[in-house]
């Protein structure tokens, strides 16, 4: 897939209406009209009709920005910062011979920086695109200069001040369960997208699946290694050994997170339960879950049981866009198994425990009424590298029809991308912020115009 940015999809547009009427020109040379400009330097009437067409049509797109012409000369316009170079046909000899190597030429000078071109022969229709990337030389730099900032987190307090009216952010933000956080985003003004909130008509989350698969397999992973008596925990062995019965798992939910828990502690041998409100879902689960699963209706009388004989309880419970429901209580931990994990996914939803609170990599436990709680707010981030790669294969298609698009017309093309937006210019777009702080709801599509 090509990267382009809007300021080049405005100039490839410009340069391709300019062409057509330069086809036809060179099919009718006897007719054009050639001067001189200067020794063997010849400019004909497609010379400047093509430039004309071309500052029209940038101009449209991009009022107040200057030009320098190749025929006209340098305009100033009103933005000092951004003008447009043109050369309307590189290479009017070979046209002028009706030999068909020329081409036109544009480029945008930003700050006397060259940050796009292309060359665009239209008899071949042959176009080379340029975008130019510039590394900023701190983060302030970077959302000073950015239309659009993509992350994997949300910004973080010392970025808010940056943020600024107009300017795209796509990211994770788990707005519901940071009150300050998203006041921060709607008193900025800016255009926050949210990954966790691109809906397919299907339900599906495409921009939560990866992270939620990583999550769910590293649950199982952490909620294994503080088991062990070293770190506090039971001191027992997913798997058991022969002879020894294996651990129990409780995972609450049966979504992303919780079918990857489930694969990975059934395949090291554990007792899995999967509660889940849904029994369509549990349908489903009971025909790719191995024997070692057994799934149970979520209530409140068949949580309790379940949690008071489990090693390892895993919280994967997820309303989109909306804070997670407090399932465990803290009166229910003294029911619990002394040195048991809690490994609650949820907690950037705020968690669906009643005492747990986001921890880091650095310090991920502490212990509350002999449970010990892990609730590292970013668990993907402790495997960068498979992260990366997969969060980038679900966003990228998206961040590109952002970022060739505009965010307007992405999200008036894409419903599901529409599903994201949750905060625009000052207001909540997302139903379930609203609700979490009593916020007034606007349409999200009223925001396209």
């Amino acid at each position: 897939m090509v990267y382009t940015s809007p300021a080049l999809n405005v100039m490839i547009a410009a340069a391709r209406k300019a062409g057509r009427p330069l086809i036809r020109d060179f099919n009718e040379l006897e007719n054009l009209q050639i001067s001189m400009k200067g020794p063997a330097d010849f400019v004909t009437s497609a010379d400047k009709r093509t430039e004309k067409i071309l500052i029209e049509e940038l101009s449209k797109a991009r009022p107040g920005y200057g030009f320098l012409g190749e025929e006209g000369g340098a305009v100033e316009g009103a933005d000092r910062t951004h003008r447009f170079i043109i050369d309307p046909i590189d290479g009017t000899t070979n046209f002028m011979h009706g030999i068909p190597h020329f081409a036109i030429s544009i480029a945008l000078e930003r700050e006397g920086q060259l940050v796009a071109g292309l060359i665009y022969n239209p008899i071949t229709d042959e176009m080379y695109t340029a975008v130019g990337a510039k590394i900023g030389s701190d983060a302030a730099t970077v959302w000073r200069d950015s239309e659009m900032i993509m992350k994997v987190k949300e910004p973080i307090r010392v970025e808010w001040p940056r943020m600024r009216k107009g300017q795209l952010v796509f990211t994770y933000f788990h707005f519901a369960a940071d009150e300050e956080l998203t006041r921060a985003h709607i008193a900025s003004g800016a255009i926050c997208v949210a990954y966790e909130t691109v809906e397919l008509p299907t339900r599906e989350l495409p921009l939560l699946t990866p992270m939620s698969e990583v999550a769910g397999r590293m649950a199982v992973q952490e909620g294994a290694k503080y088991l062990e008596k070293l770190y506090g925990g039971r001191g027992v062995l997913l798997g058991g050994v022969p002879g020894v019965a294996p651990a129990k798992v409780v995972i609450l939910g049966g979504g992303i997170v919780g079918i990857n828990a489930a694969k990975m502690a059934a395949g090291l041998g554990a007792k899995v339960v999967i509660l889940d409100i849904s029994l369509e879902r549990l349908r489903y689960l009971s025909d790719v879950m191995p024997a070692n699963v057994q799934l149970i209706h979520s209530n409140r009388h068949n949580i309790l049981e379940q949690i008071t004989t489990a090693d390892l309880v895993i919280g994967g419970v997820l309303i989109p866009g909306a804070v997670a429901p407090k399932l465990i209580r803290r009166a229910d931990l003294s029911a619990m198994r002394p040195g048991s994990v809690i490994v609650d996914v949820a907690i950037d939803q705020g968690g669906c425990v009643e005492t747990i609170h986001a921890t880091t990599h650095e310090n991920p436990t502490y212990v509350v009424d002999g449970v010990i709680h892990y609730g590292v707010a970013n668990m993907p981030g402790g495997v960068p590298r498979t992260s990366t790669l997969a969060l980038t294969n679900a966003t990228l298609p998206y961040a590109l029809q952002l970022a060739n698009k505009g965010w307007q017309r992405a999200l008036k093309e894409s419903p599901a991308l529409l599903k994201g937006l949750n905060v625009a210019a000052g207001k909540v777009t997302y139903a379930g912020v609203a609700e979490a702080f009593g916020m007034e709801l606007h349409d999200a599509a009223k925001c396209l115009v």
